[in-house]
């Protein structure tokens, strides 16, 4: 847990719960000022550890119906793996947003934070028949870590979910045919930093598609990038230190997440 955000924690709760509240919490603001929104749709979901629940899987979601500006720690809702509630919140969970990430947090060990995203960038590169193109500094960064999974629909049926996880195999960011982008990690901060750096390279594909062929980066550029960057290193806190410095961007506009 980042000392950014500092927890004073809250009565009756376990600490350990309050501070992933925190961190998810903070993380549902920074998508909000990104821009990474879908109006009350799509979701980031974090594993709380088994400090909290005695090794059951557990998680937090947004509450269905809020936007992402309106998420705080005390609000999130929490859900076992098959989705179900286990608080008394009077907000339901969206059935679509589970179904995908509790397939990944049930069978990928390390998953305890799935990141799902539909920005506009990162949509029409799932929508290109090429998908993402290994022709700009951030797209040289994921080398080997992309998968792709064909479109099925609206993600409600629980049977989708083999298929998609035999296409996502190890890799730890996904894009989703015809329909967005999606990350997970070991921490938070980690699958923040995996997605910002594929939405980034999303960004630069469509700027670039208008001023006609680009510039390829060699296979064996993009390996020795992907090898030499920095953000994936626990050395360097694998996205802790980004996580944190936009922690201090949201709380100088709202800092009502804490509450």
């Amino acid at each position: 847990m980042n000392a950014i955000l500092k927890p004073a924690g809250k009565p009756g709760m376990h600490p350990d719960e309050w501070k992933t509240r925190l961190e998810l919490a903070a993380c549902y603001r920074i998508f909000a000022m990104l821009g990474w929104t879908e109006m009350i749709y799509n979701h980031i979901t974090l594993r709380l550890p088994d400090s909290v629940t005695g090794g059951q899987k557990q998680f937090l979601i947004n509450p269905f119906g809020l936007h992402y500006s309106e998420v705080t720690a005390s609000n999130l809702l929490k859900i076992d793996i098959k989705g179900n509630k286990l608080d008394d919140s009077p907000w339901p969970v969206n059935p679509a947003g589970f179904t995908v990430h509790s397939a990944i947090h049930d069978n990928l060990a390390d998953a305890h934070c799935v990141m799902h995203t539909h920005t506009t960038n990162g949509l029409a590169v799932a929508c290109s028949q090429g998908g993402l193109a290994q022709n700009n500094f951030y797209s040289a960064q994921l080398h080997g870590m992309v998968a792709y999974h064909d479109f099925e629909g609206i993600t409600v049926h629980a049977d989708e979910a083999p298929r998609l996880l035999k296409n996502l195999g190890d890799k730890p960011v996904l894009i989703l045919r015809n329909h967005g982008l999606l990350s997970w990690g070991k921490t938070l901060p980690l699958a923040f930093v995996r997605l910002w750096t594929l939405q980034r390279a999303c960004d630069v594909q469509v700027a670039q598609a208008g001023l006609g062929p680009a510039l390829p980066v060699s296979e064996a550029v993009a390996i020795k990038t992907t090898h030499d960057s920095f953000q994936w290193d626990q050395r360097f806190g694998a996205g802790q230190d980004v996580f944190d410095a936009l922690v201090r961007q949201v709380d100088k506009i709202d800092a009502s997440y804490r509450t």
